[in-house]
């Protein structure tokens, strides 16, 4: 076994990511590849169209927001979690200003 790869982080496996449109609108999923994920919502991947129907013909995509989860289950989580919020609190969130531990606590409406 190779010691150089022994103080490498892991790689995250999913992904918990938010696009924003030209309309200024926030678009949240999970993947395991967020590039290969933004490709196909901008439908830049040959075939048929593989993103997301509430994005299908919104222009100008682009990645506002990721986040490595600890596995698939958390992704959803955060995933469900994150759609629950106002569009206000999604804002904040792409800010940095609201850490993701509340959301994993559960805690999407601020309060302490």
């Amino acid at each position: 076994m190779s010691a150089e790869h022994e103080h490498d982080p892991p790689v995250a496996s999913w992904w918990v990511y938010m696009i924003r449109a030209d309309d200024h609108s926030l678009y949240t999923g999970v993947t395991t590849d967020v590039d290969r994920r933004l490709a196909e919502h901008k439908a830049e991947v040959s075939g048929p169209y593989r993103g997301a129907k509430a994005l299908k013909g919104k222009r100008n995509l682009k990645l506002a927001y990721s986040f490595a989860a600890a596995d698939q289950s958390q992704a959803l989580k955060l995933e469900y979690a994150i759609k629950q919020l106002p569009k206000a609190r999604k804002e904040v969130l792409v800010a940095g200003q609201l850490p993701i531990g509340e959301l994993l606590a559960g805690d999407t409406h601020g309060e302490h």
